[in-house]
């Protein structure tokens, strides 16, 4: 099956102008202008096009940082958060994600979370997963990380540690570099990321371990990923400090990004080194200063798609800069081969954009999964 997008201007993420995009079955074939439909049909082939006149077209989000099977359990056992449903993915673009494990490694199990990235795949988009979770030692499936990503193919790295944090297991750096050691060579040896994903708490130490981890062991810089690192001013700094350093770090999406973003930049942060998350399907606990858990709520994968529409209508940044944020960045970071970019040979996934910036269409590994804003995907049990 051909099918043909005529006429959007192309952000791949960086700008192509208006172009034709030629995706055969699953993969992109070809983009150029002004392509002719009938050399296709001549051969015979069944092709469908698609008007994108007067639309964006960008890459299918990946989202580094989801909790796939739910989180939370701060408060509780009634504050374990639901499970993720593909429509929650492709309602906010989001072709790929990443899940993982968060505080609670009683009730979520990695065997689960292994399960439910292979049933997103098999419902029309990708999924890939981290070993661990919060503490160290780090939960594993085989009993070893380097096993657990060399020999299930959903693992690409190790997450999510957490630093700066009550919840956290209140690891030494040593201990951090044995975990980070152990996930790097798990990639090396099974050519995937090998990162380690750090979560960083509010906690007065911000991102000390990992710039002591850089000082005193010889782990390169790309394979430490903190996350959440917009929680305040001082620590989007500490962050910049550390992208310079060669690190990956990513932010969470909420509503003052854009103020955020202009931190990270005006703070000489690598923007190269930069990503967006949504932590959907994360608890979003709140502690008052005795560690009293004060509200409750749960983030939605969503909010990456609007934090993406807050920043194009911010003008503060290029289209390149925001839509590489969740496509090009996350996919260098985690070695997506094949995802966060619109080039020949790459995986179909691509999005449509009106010109208000409203999701028109997305299309998953080569199909149709949302339509003139309208879902065309179902769950497996869903009526």
């Amino acid at each position: 099956m051909i099918t043909l997008v005529k006429g959007a201007y192309v952000y791949a993420p960086e700008p192509l102008g208006v172009k034709d995009i030629v995706i055969f079955n699953d993969r992109i074939e070809k983009i150029s202008r002004e392509i002719n439909e009938k050399d296709y049909e001549r051969l015979g082939l069944d092709i469908s096009i698609i008007d994108g006149s007067g639309k964006i077209a960008a890459p299918g989000l990946i989202d580094p940082h989801v909790h796939l099977i739910g989180g939370g359990g701060e408060g509780g056992y009634h504050t374990r958060t639901p499970e993720t449903n593909i429509k929650d993915f492709i309602e906010a673009g989001i072709t790929t994600a990443v899940g993982l494990i968060g505080t609670d490694k009683t009730s979520r199990h990695l065997e689960s979370l292994y399960a439910k990235a292979k049933a997103l795949d098999t419902e029309g988009m990708t999924a890939y997963m981290y070993t661990g979770n919060y503490h160290v030692p780090v939960p594993t499936v085989t009993g070893d990380i380097q096993k657990d990503i060399y020999l299930l193919d959903k693992v690409i790295g190790t997450a999510e540690v957490a630093i700066a944090d009550h919840r956290s297991g209140q690891p030494s750096v040593h201990e951090l570099a044995k975990v980070a050691a152990d996930t790097r060579i798990g990639g090396l040896t099974s050519g995937k990321a090998g990162v380690t994903h750090f979560h960083v708490g509010p906690g007065e130490g911000k991102l000390s371990l990992l710039h002591a981890l850089l000082d005193d062991y010889d782990i390169p810089a790309d394979k430490i990923y903190p996350t959440h690192i917009n929680r305040t001013k001082a620590l989007i700094e500490d962050a910049a400090r550390l992208s310079r350093r060669g690190a990956y770090v990513d932010m969470t999406a909420d509503d003052d990004i854009v103020s955020h973003l202009l931190i990270f930049q005006q703070a000489e942060g690598d923007m190269e080194r930069l990503t967006l998350s949504s932590d959907g399907n994360g608890s979003l606990p709140v502690f008052d200063a005795a560690g009293r858990l004060t509200h409750m709520a749960v983030a939605r994968p969503k909010a990456l798609l609007e934090n993406i529409q807050m920043l194009l209508k911010s003008e503060h940044f290029s289209p390149e800069e925001i839509f590489s944020l969740v496509t090009k960045h996350p996919s260098d970071v985690l070695k997506l081969y094949k995802k966060g970019n619109l080039k020949a040979g790459y995986d179909a996934d691509l999005l449509l954009f009106n010109d208000e910036y409203q999701l028109d269409r997305v299309i998953a590994k080569g199909k149709v999964l949302l339509e003139n804003s309208n879902l065309t995907v179902k769950s497996t049990f869903d009526e």
